[in-house]
């Protein structure tokens, strides 16, 4: 009964987001598929902290395999209407690594923190949490965002408008966006979108075929792992417990099916990032969520909400002005 509750609340959500958001094609708005109602096992990756050195050998794996797959943008880009809507573009800088963008779904954060032994550097492999009731699916306008029974969320680029609710949903801001790219050069390219949505898939075609993703079979370190979910937070705990040690990702958002697990407690990370101006556009924080949900919900309620509140400005407006008018 839980899961058919989650089920047709995204769909509201969804549905009540699509059209409120920019009338998309009925066909278009179709739900994030519950992981439940699809049946299989989710996966979950496990990072360990401790044993990843930054070498980037994950980082280089998965650009090799996605970075071709993003298109380059028509030029000159279209200008979105209305003006402070900006375009977003990302072609000339391809080779960027330090951040997450369009073309590189994948990068090493890092920051130095204070141990007993002395300081330490910490690196950590940054891509999407995957969280398992994903806001980014529940408030994309038209669907484009997904979740496969394998926990995997990603973009299906034939139905992506690029109008960044996945983006604003998300609360590590991780999907990044390319102007220029996409269906709405084709159905209104000033009004309907601003581009295409990027992130991590999960490399979920791998997944189905009954391997690992790129990132994780690269790692020279065996610092990334993956399982069905249930195992990997079992690891996790033990992982935890017996170095005294912090998880992220397993209660953040309601749960993600991206596991960290450190020795060193991740709120003394985000404080030195933050110190190292090492969070920002493209640079997710560690910072914890609430509950899954609960964006997303305050984010509808202003969809529904900005009608009314217009409806009332301009009532005020009209007493305003018939005040005006009865002044001697």
């Amino acid at each position: 009964m839980g899961n058919k509750r989650v089920f047709q609340r995204r769909r509201f959500l969804q549905s009540a987001a699509g059209l409120l958001l920019g009338g998309m094609l009925p066909e278009l708005l179709t739900p994030a598929t519950a992981r439940a109602a699809l049946g299989g096992e989710t996966q979950a990756t496990l990072i360990d902290v401790d044993a990843c050195d930054g070498c980037g050998a994950c980082v280089q794996a998965c650009r090799t395999r996605n970075l071709e797959r993003v298109p380059l943008p028509a030029q000159p880009l279209p200008q979105p209407y209305p003006s402070r809507v900006r375009s977003q573009d990302w072609s000339g800088r391809r080779d960027v690594i330090d951040r997450l963008t369009p073309y590189n779904w994948l990068y090493i954060q890092s920051c130095t923190v204070q141990t007993a032994a002395g300081s330490r550097r910490i690196f950590l492999p940054r891509r999407c949490m995957h969280c398992i009731n994903p806001p980014c699916a529940n408030l994309c306008s038209t669907g484009a965002a997904r979740q496969r029974a394998s926990g995997a969320v990603y973009i299906d680029q034939s139905t992506c408008m690029g109008d960044g609710q996945c983006d604003r949903a998300c609360p590590w801001m991780i999907p990044r966006r390319q102007s220029g790219v996409g269906p709405y050069l084709d159905f209104a390219p000033r009004y309907a979108g601003n581009g295409q949505m990027f992130k991590c898939d999960y490399c979920q075609d791998l997944l189905d075929q009954g391997e690992r993703p790129a990132c994780i079979t690269a790692c020279p370190r065996q610092a990334q792992s993956i399982g069905p979910r249930k195992e990997i937070v079992r690891k996790a705990e033990i992982m935890a417990a017996e170095r005294q040690g912090d998880i992220f990702g397993l209660n953040e958002n309601g749960g993600t099916n991206t596991l960290y697990v450190s020795s060193q407690p991740f709120r003394d990370m985000e404080a030195e990032l933050l110190r190292e101006d090492q969070i920002g556009f493209g640079r997710p924080s560690l910072r914890p969520a609430g509950a899954s949900m609960d964006k997303e919900n305050r984010l509808l309620s202003t969809v529904l909400l900005a009608p009314l509140a217009g409806a009332a400005l301009a009532g005020v407006r009209l007493w305003r002005e018939k005040q005006k008018r009865r002044r001697p």
